[in-house]
Formats: C-alpha cells, sequence, structure tokens
C-alpha cells in the first residue's frame, strides 16, 4: 500500500457515514465518498465547524452549501504549491492521495540523472506534471478538459515553474497518443490517470475497465529504447490492483521489459489512526 502521509497543508480528519472530513490548509469541507461504507463514527470535534460540505441530490449530482470559503486559496506540498478550487462533482482540484505517487515519479526523474521526458495523460489540473518538471524532465501535458489545462498552468505559476519546459494539450488522449505514434515521438515515462466513465470528442463510450487494455498496449508504443517508468492511477473499485498489474506485464513487459508493483493508495485518517483507501496505481519500472 502506499500511503500519502507527508503532507502538512493536508489532513484527512475524520471519516464516518459516507463522508470525508478534510483540511485543505485552513479551511475545513466534508465531501462524499463512497468508500466510507461504516457509520457512527465520527470521532472529531470538527465536523460541526467544517466551512463547507458538498451534498449529492436525489435527482443526481449536487452542491457545496454552508459556504464559508474563498472561491479558491493555495495549498503547498513540498516544494511545489497548488490551486484549490471546490468544483462540481465534489472535486477540489488535486487528489492528495497522489502525493507518494508524486515522489516516486520525482526520485526515478532525479536518479536518471539526464534529460528525461514524460507524458502525462488525462493529466487534470497537473498535480503529476509539476512533481515530474520539478524534479527536472520535460513534460506534455494532455487533457481534453481546457479549463483543467489551465488550472494546470497556474499550479506550475504557483510552484515557479512558468519556465519549466512543459507542453500543453487540449485534446483526446487517444488520438493524441496515435499521433504521437506516428510521428515517432518516445518518452521516457509515461503518467495516466483515466476517468472511469466519459465519452470522446465523437461521442465514443470509454468505461475504464473495458478500454484501459487497449489503451495502455497504445501508450506503451510510446516508449523510449532507455525508460524509467510507467504509472497508471484508477479510482474504479471494479479494477483491481493486480488486474491492472496483468495488463501492464501483458502490454509492457514484452515491448521494454522492466517490472510492475501495483497497489492500493491510501491516505492516513488523524481521528481513528487507520488509513482510507483512495484508489490504486501500478507503477512499471525499468531499471
Amino acid at each position: 500500500m502506499w500511503i500519502s502521509s507527508d503532507w502538512k497543508d493536508y489532513e484527512l480528519i475524520d471519516a464516518s457515514d459516507g463522508e470525508r472530513l478534510e483540511r485543505w490548509g485552513e479551511y475545513i469541507l466534508i465531501r462524499p465518498d463512497p468508500q466510507v461504507i461504516w457509520h457512527g463514527a465520527k470521532a472529531s470535534p470538527l465536523w460541526k465547524k467544517a466551512d463547507a460540505s458538498y451534498k449529492r441530490s436525489k435527482s443526481g449530482g449536487g452542491a457545496w452549501q454552508e459556504s464559508c470559503v474563498p472561491e479558491s486559496w493555495t495549498i503547498g506540498y513540498r516544494d511545489l504549491r497548488f490551486l484549490i478550487k471546490p468544483m462540481g462533482f465534489k472535486h477540489t482540484g488535486i487528489f492528495p492521495e497522489q502525493a507518494a505517487n508524486w515522489d516516486w515519479i520525482a526520485e526515478k526523474i532525479k536518479a536518471a540523472d539526464r534529460k528525461v521526458k514524460v507524458l502525462n495523460l488525462f493529466a487534470y489540473t497537473g498535480g503529476a506534471t509539476v512533481a515530474a518538471a520539478a524534479a527536472g524532465a520535460s513534460v506534455c501535458h494532455v487533457d481534453a478538459a481546457k479549463g483543467m489545462v489551465a488550472q494546470a498552468k497556474e499550479n506550475a505559476r504557483l510552484s515557479g515553474l512558468t519556465d519549466a519546459p512543459i507542453r500543453y494539450i487540449v485534446d483526446d488522449c487517444k488520438k493524441f497518443v496515435e499521433r504521437e505514434i506516428r510521428r515517432s515521438n518516445t518518452y521516457d515515462g509515461i503518467i495516466m490517470d483515466p476517468p472511469s466513465y466519459g465519452r470522446g470528442p465523437s461521442g465514443e463510450v470509454w468505461k475504464i475497465e473495458e478500454c484501459v487494455d487497449e489503451f495502455v498496449a497504445l501508450a506503451a508504443k510510446l516508449l523510449s529504447d532507455k525508460p524509467l517508468f510507467f504509472l497508471i492511477n484508477s479510482y474504479t473499485t471494479g479494477l483491481s490492483p493486480l488486474a491492472m498489474r496483468y495488463i501492464a506485464d501483458l502490454r509492457i513487459r514484452p515491448l521494454r521489459g522492466g517490472r510492475g508493483d501495483a497497489e492500493e493508495t491510501a491516505l492516513p485518517v488523524s481521528a481513528s489512526g487507520t488509513l482510507l483507501p483512495a484508489g490504486a496505481s501500478m507503477r512499471y519500472s525499468f531499471d
């Protein structure tokens, strides 16, 4: 299990009754979490002092309620800075459980002691992008949502990486990968954080359980002759860590060798002293 336990500006305070109680900098938020299936275990008095809470609607979707927070603010992780912005569908702009993967990526890049090219697919607001760039890599950041790419640029600016070699692409990730293959472009590190469900630019349906195998096989063709890593993240309970590793062994190892590790990602819960599951990652290494 990979645990993101080195945060100073973020804290998972408590979890119960389908919700998380979190501190993002100086603000406390309550957000729903389907993994929190236990009840009657609210141990922190801060549940009653939250600055905002996200409530789901019976008709679908949801909204922030009782909000006493600004439109946005910043928090830090190590030398990185991120814009926090409560958005629709409970998002805040980063996934704090990914910090352990940011550290792993940075270690790989620094240890290589050479120029490193990284491709970040479904890159969202660029947590992994700024981690890789801060470690010295050039990064190609690809996401289909223009607003998320704009926030990624802001995170790079906040982290002092305005002039870093980051290329931002607003595009469908599959179509971009197909073009890069035709161009014979390659990358030393590939990161992908695909959604559980989505639609492509022509209405194509993406379901991660049905599409991830084909997409990994396609993206693996972009690995350089001396690759460093391939990282896949998932928040879908139906896609287990070992299933992701099996796909990687089938689609990556025959092309470039390497070995894979797959584990749940987790966050420590302050009030209970235990861990909250927060998705899964498959890390493939080639050293």
